[in-house]
């Protein structure tokens, strides 16, 4: 169902997803009260707001986003996590006229983590699969370099309703090791939608010269029973303000890769200082199709139909802390090509909960 720009709803059903996450605050806040540690631990709202212009084809599309986060510890070993995702896309009918569109509404993610030791955190509930690094790490829009997300994002990203043990530990001086392992069940409960999967990731950190790499797998356990890996890279030199990134993803629906790269000019002394708060950016993808994909299914995941590549480049200005402008450029080249256009503005906040300090 379409709306107007004015009359659009913006979650139709948030007070299923609201009374979700009052019931945990409450629980939390119930079971926090019962502590005796001198500092007690409050729960933080937090996330982004962003409001971007996208040129695709020639269509111009708004796309107004809000992505609250709750998080809710509860003495020294607990955590529960929340995320909802609320973004909207309003187009011009007939290239005319006023825009209408709809809002989508998400829940990322909804989970209970059980902190261990330094070593291991078990995690239980609706969680974001971790294949690959940039769906956990760079997928916020006042994180991420460049608003528009990879052509192989969908490529066995997304979320999970099951149980995950994660952690981290160091090997030697020189090198430490991430980890993470997962198994999903299948779901068609509205919002909570999942795959039967089962999976994992590792990665090698080197602390010397700031460098990650690190593989990815995923056995899906229904339907073909396809499998998908995947490959991670990441360096931020010590003495460069530069941000390298790139993965590989390869299923049964397609492979590809993308390399990004990002450098900020805060050590170009010659510079006003206002502009040592830019950031270029420019990233290079690929997408190759699969050999045996359907087309509905391309389609429901947002994967292209056919061999692209496309290179963008994109400019960011840090406002201030938590608050960024952005703009960048594409050039779709598949079968037709097309230039695509992104601008906005992204801001992150951070709210306590609760009164802060001692007691």
């Amino acid at each position: 169902m379409k709306y107007s720009w004015f009359e659009s709803e913006v979650c139709s059903k948030r007070h299923t997803v609201f009374f979700a996450l009052i019931s945990l605050l409450f629980l939390a806040s119930s079971l926090i009260a019962q502590t005796s540690n001198d500092e007690r631990p409050i729960p933080i709202l937090t996330g982004n707001a962003g409001y971007f212009t996208n040129v695709d084809r020639g269509q111009t599309e708004l796309a107004p986003e809000i992505t609250p986060v709750l998080l809710v510890p509860m003495g020294d070993h607990w955590l529960v996590e929340a995320r909802a995702a609320f973004e909207g896309e309003f187009e011009r009918e007939n290239g005319n006229g006023p825009y209408k569109g709809v809002v989508g509404k998400d829940i990322d993610y909804l989970q209970i983590d059980y902190i261990v030791n330094p070593y291991v955190t078990v995690t239980a509930g609706r969680f974001l699969t971790p294949f690959g690094i940039y769906n956990e790490r760079l997928y916020p829009i006042w994180i991420r370099e460049l608003h528009e997300v990879p052509l192989i994002f969908p490529l066995g990203t997304g979320s999970s309703d099951g149980a995950m043990l994660r952690g981290g530990f160091t090997i030697n001086p020189k090198a430490n090791l991430n980890y993470a392992a997962y198994f999903s069940t299948n779901s068609s409960v509205n919002k909570f939608e999942s795959d039967r999967l089962a999976g994992g990731r590792v990665g090698f950190f080197f602390p010397g010269p700031r460098i990650e790499v690190g593989g990815s797998f995923q056995k899906e356990l229904q339907e073909d029973r396809t499998n998908a890996f995947g490959f991670h890279f990441a360096w931020q030199p010590m003495r460069v303000p530069l941000n390298l990134r790139s993965e590989y993803a390869r299923s049964h629906d397609g492979s590809g890769y993308w390399v990004e790269g990002a450098y900020r000019f805060n050590q170009v002394s010659f510079w006003r200082p206002a502009m040592r708060r830019t950031e270029f950016v420019a990233r290079m993808q690929q997408f190759f199709l699969g050999e045996e994909t359907d087309s509905s299914e391309l389609s429901e995941y947002g994967l292209p139909h056919g061999n692209v590549r496309q290179p963008d480049f994109g400019l960011n200005f840090y406002v201030r802390d938590g608050l960024k402008a952005s703009a960048s450029y594409g050039r779709w080249l598949g079968t037709r090509n097309w230039n695509v256009w992104t601008m906005g503005i992204a801001y992150r906040f951070a709210l306590p909960l609760g009164p802060t300090g001692a007691r």
